[in-house]
């Protein structure tokens, strides 16, 4: 009987807090509304900046008074940390998301042991993703595995069709590899392709461009670093050891 006092007593104690947390977020809410009344509202919590939330949006993160008075739309810094604290927590929403798209939705290129791995959106009619991908032997000799996930841009009419067809040939990565040269994919369709979903994932974590570079930790590699096998490698290395992690040898290169 008592633990079952003791077990109430907490429920209570739990939906008081949560009921508070709600009313504390209610004016940032609906500050959030009255400037966006058709946007969903993915997160709420409380920012490191004193006095402010943190708003996820459709991926992005924007900070709002507790008032609801003021919204900050940028990225916040620790300076004695020497962080940005608004590109570190979009980056764990993503890998967070990558996580849980299956390798099965993904065209993987990947040596046989990987020191790093990056996931790349791509758009078949990109003229960036079609440069990136002349090199992709290179990068996979680098020791890098890249998954590519179809993100086909409206600005490009038909590219959702082009991703289709790729994913529905009998063998994907060749398909994409002509169509990264410039042969048309075909209009092949089937039944389980991801292309819509790979979209709607892109668009949910705030991908808006091709190619978009990935890290395994969800940094958005500044695509000037990614031209060549060797900058990337370099880029990876570095973001790795600012995360600190230890990245594996390679095997044989």
């Amino acid at each position: 009987m008592f633990n079952k006092v003791l077990a109430a007593i907490g429920l209570m104690a739990i939906v008081t807090l949560a009921h508070a947390a709600d009313n504390a977020e209610k004016p940032v809410r609906d500050a959030m509304r009255s400037l966006l009344p058709m946007t969903k509202i993915d997160e709420v919590v409380k920012s490191d900046l004193p006095g402010f939330y943190e708003v996820v949006v459709s991926g992005q993160v924007v900070y709002v008074s507790a008032d609801g008075k003021y919204l900050l739309q940028g990225n916040l810094y620790n300076v004695p940390l020497k962080k940005d604290l608004t590109a570190a927590r979009v980056a764990t929403m993503r890998e967070q998301a990558l996580q849980k798209l299956p390798a099965e939705k993904k065209l993987v290129f990947a040596p046989d042991h990987p020191k790093h791995t990056v996931t790349v959106f791509t758009d078949v009619d990109c003229p960036y993703c079609r440069q990136f991908h002349k090199q992709i032997a290179e990068f996979n000799k680098q020791g890098i595995a890249v998954n590519y996930v179809l993100f086909p841009l409206d600005i490009h009419p038909g590219a959702d069709k082009k991703a289709v067809a790729v994913w529905c040939a009998t063998d994907r990565n060749a398909a994409y590899t002509a169509a990264m040269n410039g042969h048309d994919p075909g209009t092949g369709t089937c039944s389980n392709n991801p292309v819509a979903e790979t979209k709607a994932l892109a668009q949910a974590i705030g991908i808006n461009a091709t190619p978009t570079v990935l890290a395994e930790d969800g940094t958005q590699v500044d695509m000037a670093k990614a031209t060549t096998p060797a900058a990337l490698e370099a880029e990876l290395d570095r973001i790795s050891t600012a995360a600190g992690t230890a990245t594996a040898p390679v095997a044989s290169r």
